[in-house]
């Protein structure tokens, strides 16, 4: 379950913690002292500690910023008195997770736990892919701030290991083609190959012959023997991306080789076989395919093992910010500016645009803007020009789905602008810092995201 520490200098309070944990199965160190709280630290790691902020010696953010020194992933719940909530507000500010107002509900605390150790859990896979990803390829583009894309890398570090075929949808431009390669990355096929290929880019007797390899005179232009893709991929990992442009006719072949691992070059009578792990995608709606006729349904079933959807960029616009940093490091670099950022207004346009394109639009717009801005910081005129950034062509949503949406927005700008100073961004927002903390809770942003990396 986990190893969780308690600091409390209430000796009633702190073994009534220690049997409601213990008997919900999480092993569990008490204590009473702060130095006790530091040195049990330094001798184990803990999942999770609970520090009442008024203790003895010291406060309880002081001691929490201590233990973050010595555990600085583990997440701090903060206990406080109901005239204390300022105090447990400014802790989260400094660090902690939660906080939990005495005398609290033990249901309540046990799903702050759970709720911690799973986000401290998920943090942790997405930061050791990511963390593969840069070493390999410097992938530092996957943006996971949105609990979409959270909840896509957890899904891609829970199936990376097996041997399943993996079927990716998603619009243009969303990163199907990384998402594979991070499954790839993080398997156990990650020191064989992995080849890649564009269904759509070939027509059907080139990529018959991509795919399966031919032999020698098969065919006009066949001067030599190839090996097909398949073949090169042996022991490690093929990507077909755009699987739902494929003739019907290379569909059949390809079931077969998904069916037995095996398969006929063409012109050849010799039977190749082959272990690969196949990943697929498509940005079309191969269901729809299926029915009508375009698509074999067998085929589709074949693949569509584990699915994975890929958000649009006008689901997930938490990433923006993060993602036109990295677009903005790489750029300059690339065109050698030091660009410090864009202004709130050219943010703002950003923030507003549907993104049809997706990242690759959004990657497009920012190289734009560097390549033509004299200054090292983007302003509004150039980003998106002859664009209504304003008009939406999705259906009209329910009213309180729609002002969510907008409200979630206008927050996440707010705080890209005031670089995730809550102070800042309350008074602009005209509320006062506790009802601007709520609305940053309701809709699952953390100040701390959008401020700016040293």
């Amino acid at each position: 379950m986990g190893n969780i520490l308690v600091v409390d200098d209430d000796r009633n309070l702190l073994e009534l913690l220690k049997i409601r944990l213990e008997s919900a199965g999480y092993e569990v160190i008490a204590v009473l002292k702060e130095e006790d709280a530091i040195e049990g630290a330094k001798n184990q790691a803990f999942d999770l500690a609970i520090v009442d902020l008024q203790l003895l010696r010291q406060d309880g953010i002081s001691l929490m910023e201590e233990l973050h020194l010595i555990l600085p992933e583990m997440p701090v719940l903060i206990l406080t008195a109901y005239g204390s909530i300022e105090n447990a507000v400014e802790a989260m500010k400094k660090g902690a997770y939660s906080y939990l107002t005495k005398p609290f509900d033990p249901q309540d605390l046990l799903f702050q736990i759970e709720r911690a150790l799973e986000n401290r859990r998920l943090n942790m896979e997405i930061k050791r892919l990511k963390g593969l990803l840069e070493e390999r390829y410097g992938f530092t583009n996957i943006v996971a701030r949105s609990e979409k894309m959270k909840k896509v890398l957890e899904m891609v570090s829970h199936i990376a290991k097996t041997e399943s075929t993996v079927y990716i949808h998603g619009e243009s431009g969303t990163g199907k083609e990384l998402i594979a390669k991070a499954i790839y990355l993080a398997s156990e096929r990650k020191h064989k190959s992995f080849v890649a290929i564009n269904c759509a880019a070939l027509p059907e007797p080139l990529l018959e012959s991509k795919l399966f390899g031919h032999e020698k005179g098969a065919f006009t232009g066949a001067i030599r023997s190839a090996k097909g893709l398949f073949a090169q991929a042996h022991g490690g990992t093929i990507f077909l991306d755009e699987i739902g442009d494929m003739s019907l006719a290379i569909q059949a072949k390809l079931l077969r080789v998904l069916q037995e691992r095996q398969f006929y070059p063409v012109g050849s009578e010799q039977l190749v076989e082959v272990d690969v792990r196949v990943i697929v995608a498509t940005n079309k709606n191969l269901e729809n395919q299926v029915k009508q006729g375009l698509f074999r349904e067998d085929l589709f079933y074949r693949i569509h093992v584990i699915p994975i959807h890929l958000p649009p960029l006008r689901d997930r616009k938490e990433d923006i910010p993060l993602l036109v940093e990295h677009f903005l490091e790489k750029f300059g670099q690339q065109m050698k500016k030091e660009m410090k950022g864009l202004t709130p207004m050219a943010m703002q346009r950003l923030m507003l645009h549907d993104w049809p394109g997706n990242v690759r639009e959004l990657e497009n717009t920012i190289e734009y803007a560097v390549a033509m801005t004299h200054q090292d910081t983007i302003a509004e005129n150039f980003i998106l020009q002859n664009k209504n950034v304003a008009i939406s062509e999705e259906p009209l949503k329910p009213l309180k789905e729609a002002k969510d949406s907008y409200e979630k927005t206008y927050l996440i700008h707010l705080l890209e602008t005031c670089g995730g100073n809550v102070s800042k961004a309350a008074k602009l927002a005209g509320k006062y810092r506790a009802d601007f903390y709520d609305l940053l809770k309701k809709h699952g942003l953390k100040s701390e995201d959008f401020k700016k990396s040293q």
